[in-house]
């Protein structure tokens, strides 16, 4: 996955961040929020800081979409797939081989 940040930022920076926009003074709106707190706890932009805070939202309830736990659930169904999809093209080929040598007339 190229747009990840998974690898580059610890999960505790990110729940530290999202932690930081929820306690944000009430005065503050959520964007100013998020483009004061990005550059001081290093994230690259603020639109991945905001990504975090609406995957946190969507994990904790209170937003609709799919909850990171269903994400990975449907990431490792995807692998699995295509295993039993590589191995299922294994054995119909050597099945088709073993199959071709029984035809054969022995000699």
């Amino acid at each position: 996955m190229a747009g990840s940040t998974s690898k580059r930022y610890p999960a505790e920076l990110k729940a530290r961040a999202v932690r930081m926009v929820a306690e944000r003074p009430a005065d503050e709106t959520e964007w100013a929020a998020i483009k004061r707190i990005a550059p001081l706890l290093g994230v690259g932009t603020p639109e991945t800081l905001r990504k975090w805070v609406r995957q946190a939202e969507i994990d904790s309830g209170s937003r609709e979409g799919v909850t990171t736990a269903e994400s990975e659930q449907v990431r490792r169904l995807k692998r699995e797939v295509a295993e039993l999809k590589r191995a299922n093209s294994i054995l119909k080929a050597a099945s088709a081989f073993f199959a071709a040598e029984l035809d054969r007339p022995s000699v």
